[in-house]
């Protein structure tokens, strides 16, 4: 039998589970067709998985993938993730300008009061 498989270029263990009928659950990809596969996730997605999402992805499409090989193969090829802009200030709170006499916030606070006041007084009313 190892001749056999020697000469067929096969396994013995694949030979066996191909005598016993058995067909792979998973599907194993080759490096390019993985790559290939990498690459669409990666356009489809506009570039927003880096290699852990990507593994991720690809195992629930039903391929299995292990993250080094992932890694390895976005690496080698110039696939990155596009990173999120970070909030960025644009209001100087350090400033050396004066503020004006009446600020937004001084009037709003008897204002609230009043109408709680005003709202506990229809409430006493009522009963």
């Amino acid at each position: 039998m190892s001749e056999l498989c020697e000469a067929l270029k096969v396994s013995i263990s694949g030979y066996r589970a191909w005598k016993r009928g058995g067909v792979a659950q998973r599907k194993q990809l080759t490096d390019p067709q993985m790559l290939a596969l990498i690459q669409a996730i990666h356009a489809e997605l506009k570039g927003a998985y880096g290699s852990p999402r990507m593994v991720r992805e690809l195992r629930r499409r039903g391929f299995s993938a292990s993250k080094e090989r992932v890694e390895r193969l976005m690496r080698e090829n110039g696939i990155h993730a596009r990173h999120k802009r970070r909030y960025k200030v644009t209001t100087d709170s350090r400033h050396t300008l004066r503020l004006p006499e009446k600020s937004v916030g001084a009037g709003t606070a008897p204002r609230r009061l009043g109408g709680l006041l005003h709202n506990a007084a229809k409430l006493a009313a009522a009963d």
